[in-house]
C-alpha cells in the first residue's frame, strides 16, 4: 500500500477519537469498567434498593428557558446522548479500517456482512419458533442486536492473546449488526416516518460530505 494512503492527516475529529482509542487500548481498564458496572447493575436490580436504583435512572435532568425546555430523564440523556456519541466514535474508528485497514478488502467487508447477517437472522429464527402462536412473537426485532459495547469489553479482556484482525472484524460485525436491527426496528415497529428530524439529519450530512469532496481535514485551518 502507498505510504501516502497509510498516512491521514491530522483532523479535528481525532481529537474525539483518539482518547476513545486509547481507552480501549488499555485492556484492563475497560474490561474491569464494563464488569463492575454490569455486576454493581445486577446486584442492585435484585436487592432491596432496586425501586430507588431503577428510579435514579428517570430522574428528570435538563435546561428551561422561558417556554422552551430540554428535559429528559437521566436513562433517556444516556440512551439518546452518550449512546450516540458512543456509536458516533466508534464508527470513525470502523471507517479509518474502511479506508486504510483491513476492511478496504471487499472479500473481509462481506464477511463481516455476512456474519452480521447470520447474528441478526438465527436469533430471529430461535425466537419466533419459541413464540408461535404466542402474544410475543411480534417482538422479534428485539433480540436481533448485538451489543457492541459488551463486544469492545470482551474483546479488551482477551487484550494482545487475539489478532488485530479479529478485534476489527468484531467490531465491524457488532456496528453492522446493529444497523441491521436499528432498520428492522425503525421500519417494523414505526407508524409513521418523522421527516423533520430525518430532514435534519440528511442536511448535516450535506456540509459534512461537501468538506470531505473540498478535502478539508480541519476546520480550523
Amino acid at each position: 500500500m502507498n505510504d501516502t494512503l497509510t498516512k491521514l492527516p491530522r483532523a479535528l475529529v481525532e481529537r474525539l477519537t483518539r482518547p476513545f482509542s486509547r481507552f480501549v487500548q488499555i485492556e484492563t481498564a475497560a474490561g474491569a469498567v464494563l464488569l463492575a458496572a454490569t455486576l454493581v447493575a445486577l446486584l442492585l436490580s435484585n436487592s432491596p434498593w432496586a425501586d430507588t436504583f431503577l428510579g435514579i435512572w428517570e430522574i428528570p435532568v435538563g435546561v428551561q428557558i422561558g417556554s422552551g425546555e430540554a428535559v429528559r430523564s437521566l436513562k433517556e440523556w444516556i440512551n439518546d446522548g452518550l449512546m450516540t456519541l458512543f456509536f458516533f466514535l466508534v464508527a470513525l474508528e470502523l471507517k479509518r479500517e474502511i479506508v486504510l485497514g483491513e476492511l478496504g478488502q471487499p472479500r473481509v467487508a462481506a464477511l463481516s456482512i455476512a456474519a452480521a447477517a447470520g447474528g441478526m437472522l438465527v436469533p430471529a429464527a430461535i425466537y419466533l419458533m419459541l413464540q408461535s402462536g404466542q402474544s410475543g412473537a411480534a417482538g422479534w426485532g428485539t433480540v436481533m442486536a448485538t451489543d457492541t459495547a459488551f463486544v469492545i469489553g470482551c474483546l479488551a479482556l482477551l487484550g494482545s492473546r487475539i489478532p488485530s484482525s479479529l478485534r476489527v472484524f468484531m467490531l465491524s460485525l457488532a456496528i453492522t449488526d446493529d444497523i441491521g436491527a436499528i432498520l428492522v426496528v425503525a421500519i417494523g415497529y414505526s407508524n409513521h416516518v418523522a421527516w423533520a428530524p430525518l430532514a435534519v439529519g440528511m442536511g448535516a450530512c450535506a456540509p459534512v460530505r461537501g468538506m470531505a469532496t473540498l478535502g478539508v481535514r480541519s476546520v480550523l485551518g
